[in-house]
């Protein structure tokens, strides 16, 4: 994101403009079409462009196009919490990655989020507020609001200075928070 860039609204592919809407609610949507299991690639291709463009494309340019979409303009970077060691330096880059905000799991957290760190009713900011802002917003709540502390919650790991009872709580409230339904694996 570019704060020179104005929010994008049209794009040209092939010599051709296409108009595009990718107002955050539009963009969930082409999320949950998918997460949708019974459609073929192709089929999910079409779909997505129709739920964002104005126009129905046909079935094998609509898989590049939606590649070139997707990629261009709704891929969602994770970036993993920087964590810091009691001095305040950070620890180094864990190789593994996982996601600590599932969009439609964790929809109440972050609407209660969006209320409590900017008073805005996402319900209302359907079909206004576009895709890189809602990525920005999300990205920058504050540490206080009830999403980033269930991200740091799913994002801890013990360290040797940890009591076993402070462990053992922290255990607990990662397995209320989980992303899957597996309990997580305890460490001691």
């Amino acid at each position: 994101m570019r704060l020179n860039d104005p929010l994008v609204t049209s794009f040209l592919y092939e010599s051709e403009e296409y108009s595009i809407d990718l107002a955050f609610d539009n963009v969930l949507d082409v999320f949950d079409v998918l997460g949708d299991e019974t459609l073929r690639d192709y089929e999910k291709a079409e779909i997505c462009l129709s739920l964002l463009l104005d126009e129905s494309i046909q079935k094998k340019e609509a898989v590049e196009l939606w590649n070139y979409v997707y990629e261009s303009f709704i891929h969602i970077e994770s970036k993993r919490p920087i964590e810091y060691d009691r001095k305040g330096n950070p620890l180094p880059v864990q190789k593994e990655h996982k996601p600590f905000i599932d969009l439609d799991k964790d929809a109440e957290y972050i609407f209660a989020s969006f209320q409590q760190a900017y008073k805005m009713n996402l319900y209302q900011e359907q079909g206004n507020l576009h895709w890189r802002e809602f990525q920005a917003l999300l990205n920058g709540l504050p540490s206080d609001t009830i999403m980033q502390r269930i991200v740091q919650i799913r994002a801890w790991e013990p360290s040797k200075g940890d009591s076993a009872e402070y462990k053992k709580a922290m255990h607990h409230l990662q397995d209320i928070y989980a992303l899957d339904d597996e309990e997580q694996e305890e460490v001691d």
